[in-house]
């Protein structure tokens, strides 16, 4: 799979999730930022990620938070958002939030592959 060197951010405050969907999307060809909690994404869209993926429950600032910060800001308002969650019913407050996709957890890879490859191509 071509990313054409697309940079992701994965924010999650566990650690096994990150590193499973960093180890599938760097063998996907994307180069892949990782932080562990809402505070550091703010500090980590400086190198400008073509994609954040944010987890809903996370310490410092929740992905809901981060969310609508990144889309408040006109630096940060075009870069793609999708939200992840294992919580119920909340899907919509992901979007209201300002989310371009939403995905369950737990999901499969292939799905998370998808999810991304279909967002970055609204963005190329």
């Amino acid at each position: 799979m071509q990313s054409g060197h697309k940079t992701i951010l994965i924010a999650d405050d566990d650690v096994a999730i990150v590193d499973s969907m960093a180890a599938i999307l760097d063998f996907a060809g994307y180069e892949v930022l990782q932080v562990f909690d809402g505070t550091s994404v703010i500090e980590s869209v400086k190198a400008k990620p073509d994609l954040v993926i944010l987890d809903i429950a996370m310490g410092g600032h929740n992905g809901l938070m981060v969310c609508r910060q990144l889309k408040r800001q006109v630096r940060t308002q075009h870069i793609p958002v999708l939200i992840m969650s294992a919580g119920h019913n909340v899907e919509e407050k992901a979007f209201e939030a300002g989310a371009d996709d939403f995905l369950a957890k737990p999901f499969d890879m292939d799905m998370l592959q998808q999810r991304v490859s279909n967002l970055l191509l609204k963005t190329a």
